[in-house]
């Protein structure tokens, strides 16, 4: 990175600091009077991490405003962090792919196990020949792939 980039990032964090401290927990405008209401505290709930930082290093500068409006404040407080952590959606999708790998083991197991079934069924059925055969095996068949699935899908 260049010398002009670095200066140029390093404005743009200073500015932006700048910019958040002036709307950060801890304003004057705020009074017993005149709480913080909800889109007050979303607001310093999505800006609580750099505001925790702020705080670290400059005096007056809070995360949280303790002339509020008690639980609509506390409850946009909440929403923002919520909004800015990402709500567990990060989580979720983690975990999503290990799922779906899981669904597709399961998937070549029952596709295994109908082949094996299918075999052995065909055996069976070559033993004793009967005209109701193909009837009796698509019934069994759609019963057992019902029945693996609802196994499959049990936690």
């Amino acid at each position: 990175m260049s010398r002009s980039s670095r200066v140029l990032v390093a404005s743009v964090l200073l500015l932006g600091s700048a910019v958040l401290a002036s709307c950060v927990a801890g304003d004057a405008r705020f009074t017993a009077e005149t709480p913080a209401g909800f889109w007050v505290g979303l607001w310093h709930g999505l800006i609580a991490l750099i505001t925790f930082i702020l705080s670290l290093f400059i005096d007056g500068v809070r995360m949280y405003e303790l002339n509020n409006t008690g639980g609509w404040y506390d409850a946009g407080f909440l929403l923002g962090i919520v909004m800015i952590a990402g709500g567990g959606s990060r989580n979720s999708m983690s975990r999503r792919p290990a799922k779906t790998d899981n669904e597709k083991q399961w998937e070549e197991i029952g596709q295994r196990v109908e082949a094996k079934l299918r075999r052995k069924m065909r055996q069976w059925a070559e033993a004793e020949v009967d005209e109701d055969w193909n009837v009796v095996e698509a019934k069994a068949e759609a019963k057992l792939k019902r029945k693996l699935r609802e196994w499959a899908d049990e936690e």
